[in-house]
């Protein structure tokens, strides 16, 4: 069941309240005071918290800010329970961290709905979401934000890149999050000799662009297509604005784009100690990973020499013998430019 606290100083309001909740399976703790209130939340920690702002002791406003003081209950929904209609109060709660309000008198429905809804809300806030658009649309539904939800989700700017064509380049400051709609992208750096290391690859469904926009600095790496793509533009404002308005979808939304971290680490480690073979075959099977449709029986791409050889950070030369043998070992077939494999499970073999 459902642990609610209930904070209101009108002894028939907070009883009347408490057994409505109680009669809809909620567990109800009730407290005459905020000053009670702020400490029944620390010892019982509650699923939600409904709170009256004008009270003695400590009235709701301070009750909130107390809350999110303390790490262990600071992301508990809460809703203000308060008679008093002026906009400015509204704001004032909403401000400070408030999920929601509801305006006395209110019926049993309207507590139902408000407290079920909160609820609701929390739960889907601890689940994992995927890496994409849909992700996304989630996060910025839980946000109760609508105008960026339209604006981000239906009112998007497509841009159109060729193959070759630069989206960004490093050095420059960015103005946009660009998400993956169609085609294949990747991100490179190059060194003072002009040479390029290959940091990332997209499709449809990515983000990317956004460890600059989160960090406030210019990109590090500059995207490139890699075949005729197409991006959706989300302004940097928009993005701004939905970090800033909310704590929670922020955390999330830092933590959703930031799972490829460990992944880059992890191919960056690769490229400093293994061995040439490795390289290839580790380049094959990203590459795989990345671009394989679901209907192929056996995946084939076409990537040129130097292209393949900035992912596996290795000279060209050396990466053109490496294939050779893989083809020999039949571990692949190249056709026509196009590098197809034929034994994914020996490539793995490599990795260990």
């Amino acid at each position: 069941m459902k642990k609610i606290l209930l904070i209101e100083d009108n002894e028939d309001i907070r009883n009347n309240t408490a057994e409505i909740l109680e009669l809809s399976n909620y567990t109800v703790i009730t407290a005459a005071n905020g000053k009670l209130g702020v400490e029944l939340a620390i010892t019982h920690v509650p699923d939600l918290i409904i709170c009256d702002i004008m009270m003695p002791v400590l009235d709701g406003y301070g009750v909130l800010h107390a809350i999110q003081k303390n790490e262990t209950i600071r992301n508990v929904p809460f809703i203000f329970l308060t008679a008093k209609t002026e906009r400015s109060d509204f704001r004032k709660g909403m401000e400070l961290g408030a999920d929601d309000y509801i305006t006395k008198p209110f019926s049993g429905t309207e507590l139902l709905s408000a407290v079920d809804g909160r609820l609701k809300k929390a739960d889907l806030l601890k689940q994992e979401f995927s890496p994409d658009l849909n992700g996304l649309d989630q996060l910025l539904k839980l946000s109760d934000n609508k105008a960026a939800l339209t604006a981000l989700t239906e009112d998007r700017d497509i841009n159109k890149y060729k193959k070759k064509q630069i989206i960004y380049t490093e050095g420059n400051h960015p103005s946009r999050l660009y998400y993956v709609l169609k085609g294949k992208v990747k991100t490179y750096r190059t060194n003072d000799d002009g040479k390029e290391l290959t940091t990332a690859l997209y499709s449809a469904g990515d983000f990317l662009g956004y460890i600059a926009l989160l960090e406030g600095t210019a990109y590090k790496d500059t995207a490139e297509a890699l075949d005729a793509s197409e991006l959706a533009i989300i302004p940097r404002e928009e993005f701004t604005e939905l970090i800033d308005n909310n704590r929670i979808v922020a955390q999330k939304f830092i933590r959703l784009l930031a799972k490829n971290i460990s992944a880059k680490e992890e191919q960056l480690l690769g490229l400093a100690y293994n061995s040439l073979r490795k390289k290839v075959a580790d380049a094959l099977l990203l590459l795989e990973k990345k671009y394989r449709r679901e209907d192929e029986d056996a995946f084939s791409i076409t990537i040129s020499r130097e292209g393949l050889a900035a992912i596996a950070g290795t000279a060209t030369e050396s990466l053109i013998r490496t294939l050779s043998d893989f083809k020999s070992e039949k571990l692949i077939d190249i056709r026509e430019g196009n590098i197809i494999i034929l034994n994914r499970k020996k490539l793995e073999l490599l990795l260990n």
